[in-house]
């Protein structure tokens, strides 16, 4: 398989539980991607820093397939709160913390963020529909083969399918009620690491390589 399909979905949007399906499909994933060699290697990539460098990505790979995961906002909202409250700390952190790749993706997306942003639906919702704004320009001009799609669509196994070129997928559901680590835990041979070996590639170099 040659695929390169890049997940732009927001994080607590299903992004773990595609990532998983796409191991079982028999594709090389990332779930976040902070080397040159995981962007290259991986044939499905999803989160950071995708989610906010879709642009760049494209440029490199010019005929990859995109999918848009949506998420009803009564559900996004809380899940997304407990996420960014948990991170919070290590996002703002100087000088340590969180890799600098992942940092800006995050204050790209959500900006200006700290506690009181994170308790203001107003200011999530806005973050979730400007995101989704750039992205469905961002498809309609790129021209890019993609798949909008909501994973809680019970259709929503058939279109991946479809569009992905297989028989069946079986869409998990995972990091229920808050969990988040569930990707942490996946051992699986086509599964590519992130890091090497917890080290990370500069956010000025990620996507300065030739393919």
């Amino acid at each position: 398989m040659n695929e390169k399909y890049f997940v732009l979905g927001l994080p607590r949007t299903g992004t773990t539980s595609l990532c998983v399906a796409s191991l079982e499909i028999g594709l090389k994933t990332a779930h976040t991607a902070y080397t040159q060699n995981a962007i290259k290697n991986a044939q499905l990539i999803a989160d950071t820093p995708v989610f906010n460098d879709y642009d760049k990505l494209y440029q490199l790979f010019p005929n990859a397939q995109f999918i848009y995961l949506e998420r009803e906002m009564p559900l996004w909202l809380p899940s997304i709160r407990r996420l960014l409250t948990r991170m919070l700390p290590k996002l703002l952190e100087r000088g340590g913390g969180f890799n600098e790749t992942l940092k800006r993706c995050y204050f790209s997306t959500f900006p200006d963020l700290n506690s009181e942003k994170i308790e203001d639906d107003n200011y999530l919702t806005s973050c979730y529909y400007n995101h989704k704004a750039r992205v469905t320009e961002f498809l309609t001009n790129s021209g890019s083969s993609n798949l909008i799609i909501n994973l809680s669509d019970p259709e929503s196994n058939k279109h991946l399918a479809g569009f992905m070129n297989v028989s069946q997928i079986n869409i998990p559901h995972l990091n229920k009620q808050g969990k988040v680590t569930a990707w942490n835990e996946i051992r699986h041979p086509l599964k590519i690491e992130s890091t090497r070996i917890g080290k990370v590639d500069k956010d000025s170099s990620l996507y300065s390589f030739d393919k």
